[in-house]
């Protein structure tokens, strides 16, 4: 099937770049101008990826996202000057999956539109493979009353249904399949955004902060190693 990306981006020609290149790839795209124009076609046609500009009239790009993630956990590329280092963590807050800087490459910003459109495909095609069999364990994951399901990347905490973003989730479902390991940040990464990273820490920090709120009292299952990274610590 056809893969949709919604485009937001409020300069004509930055956008009309873009497009292109998906177009190139073989995929279908979607334009708006402004924030609440990308609300409605968001609304009216299925989306496999958002590229979203923070600097939008009528709503920002922020307001989009936390309106977005309300519902969906459709992947969102942010797109951030690159002296805004702030923007990119409000964004990670919000929900978003990934920035990227300005001035960027096309051939970046394709790559990592392909990057998690490809991820997000494989792991919808095991998702039906696991279901396609009953009575199959291997698709829960479970500690300390977190329940995590893969096919479906859904979260219980105690029996009550936890909101992840698909970022969040893979983070989380990493750090149970490697319960009692200590993983780097340099492991996550490359793990989780699969490309050389261009920015700090503090991406990861609050991508941990996040869950953590989330998990509530759970939070102290995901512990920090100073210096190093994180490590999951819970019984069955």
């Amino acid at each position: 099937m056809q893969k949709t990306i919604l485009i937001v981006e409020d300069e004509d020609i930055l956008r009309e770049i873009i497009k292109d290149y998906l177009l190139n790839e073989g995929y279908q795209v979607l334009e708006a101008a402004d924030g609440k124009a990308a609300l409605t076609l968001f609304q009216d046609h299925e989306v496999h990826l958002i590229i979203l500009d923070i600097m939008l009239p009528e709503l920002d790009g922020w307001s989009v996202c936390r309106r977005i993630r309300k519902t969906s956990n459709v992947p969102i590329i942010m797109l951030t000057a690159r002296v805004d280092e702030d923007d990119t963590l409000l964004g990670f807050e919000l929900g978003a999956d990934d920035y990227v800087t300005k001035p960027y490459s096309p051939a970046v910003l394709l790559a990592r539109s392909k990057r998690l459109i490809d991820s997000r495909h494989r792991e919808d095609r095991q998702s039906n493979a696991l279901l396609s069999y009953t009575n199959n364990d291997n698709d829960t994951l479970s500690a300390n009353g977190i329940r995590i399901h893969l096919p479906s990347r859904t979260l219980s905490v105690e029996g009550e249904n936890i909101y992840l973003t698909y970022t969040e989730f893979q983070i989380l479902a990493y750090l149970m399949q490697n319960k009692g390991i200590v993983i780097t940040r340099e492991q996550l990464i490359t793990k989780i955004w699969g490309y050389e990273y261009e920015g700090d820490d503090r991406t990861v920090n609050t991508h941990i902060r996040n869950l953590r709120c989330k998990l509530r009292d759970k939070s102290k299952l995901i512990t920090t190693i100073v210096r190093t990274g994180y490590k999951f610590e819970g019984n069955v």
